[in-house]
């Protein structure tokens, strides 16, 4: 059986700026998410970082590449417009894309939405509860009625997204708001997981929970069958009129 290839994108700039975040995350926030897919014996897994040449995705990559996990926050604007077009004929043609956190500001994430992605939000580390909407979908599985984050950023609705194809969890935050935390869409034949909790100040992708959230979205999004790629044939016809393969 084939593994699924992962790739864990991280903007890796927090973390060289921030002593305090670097106590949290000393191996990266990229690093600590790869961790904590690496008890699951179906994945191949790598990373990338914006600081790499090409962002860490050059086509060769991406060809090669199943399942690509995003994150980002401060350094949006510094991913090339290449790169994101790039990512986003991947997605179409079949990769799976897994965006957390504040990932959905990102270009990529906007451009496969194809709207404001925007939100209110609040960073006073408190309490976030989660609750499971559709317990049988494969992203919830392992996961009880509702988990709860010790502390986390609070981000809050409206969330300008199209409408999911599906939610999976709703955020509650101590000040009352409320948030569509895990929603999926499908882009051409590629699907995409948004999943929310993630914030740099807080070691939130330690929390066993969100990992068995993160490891089961990976294996929701991987592709099934192979990849169509869209190569614009010019189809001809022969002498008949029948098309020739």
């Amino acid at each position: 059986m084939n593994k699924i290839r992962v790739v864990v994108w991280g903007e890796n700039v927090h973390e060289q700026r921030s002593e305090a975040i670097r106590k949290v995350y000393p191996e990266g926030i990229h690093r600590c998410i790869a961790n904590g897919l690496s008890v699951d014996g179906a994945f191949e897994i790598g990373t990338a970082t914006l600081q790499d040449p090409e962002h860490g995705l050059p086509e060769v990559r991406l060809s090669n590449t199943d399942v690509l996990i995003w994150w980002g926050h401060i350094a949006h604007a510094e991913v090339a417009d290449a790169i994101v077009e790039r990512v986003q004929k991947r997605v179409l043609e079949g990769m799976g894309l897994l965006v957390l956190h504040s990932g959905h500001y990102s270009k990529v994430f906007k451009r496969l939405m194809g709207t404001t992605c925007s939100l209110i939000w609040r960073e006073a580390g408190e309490k976030e509860r989660l609750w499971v909407c559709n317990p049988g979908h494969p992203i919830a599985q392992g996961i009880k009625t509702y988990f709860e984050i010790p502390h986390e950023e609070m981000y809050g609705e409206p969330f300008g997204i199209p409408a999911p194809d599906e939610t999976v969890f709703i955020s509650w935050f101590e000040g009352g708001e409320v948030f569509r935390s895990g929603c999926s869409w499908k882009r051409g034949n590629g699907k995409i997981f948004y999943f929310r909790p993630g914030h740099e100040s807080f070691p939130t992708y330690r929390q066993p929970e969100v990992q068995t959230v993160i490891r089961n979205a990976v294996h929701w999004v991987a592709p099934e069958g192979s990849h169509w790629v869209d190569a614009i044939p010019n189809v001809k016809l022969s002498p008949e009129g029948i098309r020739q393969e």
